[in-house]
């Protein structure tokens, strides 16, 4: 049933409460030897082929300029059972402490870029900086996806969606209306 809802002025600042951008991850970085971990929510797929995602990291994260340095990082999609660990990592600094360590994650190699994956997280998402042209100006990563790699089950795994202020969402009940999604000729 369709429904006609009473609305009132709303915060532009605080639009993320109902356009979140999807789950969150841990991003994974490494440079000149030193590895860290930083909790991540606003990030976007640009392009399907090639793989794009778009990522906006502020300036003042130490992971911005480790991953600017090295021109990759990996893109870690943890589940639920992780969220200690995502508020954890996204309330510390990497520059006084080891991530992995001190939340009892276990960094893995990758096989195209030197930044670790995250084994205990669903999927691992290596990439590479394929655009820095937005960085000055908006702090806004666009990467491409040079592999990727996902847990075989649940097919749907139970991911954290942020929506400001403290607040998270878990992923829950599917829709599946693959007769309804169907390809037009326009």
């Amino acid at each position: 049933m369709k429904r006609n809802y009473k609305k009132s002025d709303f915060p532009v600042s605080k639009i993320r409460k109902f356009l979140e951008p999807g789950p969150v991850a841990l991003i994974s970085s490494h440079y000149k030897g030193k590895s860290n971990i930083m909790t991540q929510a606003w990030h976007t797929v640009l392009e399907f082929n090639p793989s794009l995602i778009g990522c906006m990291i502020t300036a003042s994260n130490h992971s911005f300029d480790m991953i600017r340095k090295s021109g990759e990082c990996v893109i870690n999609i943890p589940t639920v059972d992780l969220i200690d660990e995502i508020i954890g990592i996204g309330n510390s600094s990497g520059q006084r402490m080891d991530k992995f360590r001190k939340f009892g994650l276990t960094p893995e190699p990758a096989q195209i870029v030197k930044a670790p994956i995250i084994k205990e997280c669903y999927a691992n998402y290596e990439c590479k900086i394929a655009d820095a042209s937005l960085l000055d100006n908006y702090n806004f990563f666009i990467f491409e996806v040079v592999r990727a790699q996902a847990a075989t089950y649940p097919k749907y795994p139970r991911t954290v969606h942020y929506r400001g202020e403290g607040v998270f969402m878990v992923s829950g009940k599917e829709l599946a209306l693959p007769q309804k999604f169907k390809k037009k000729n326009l």
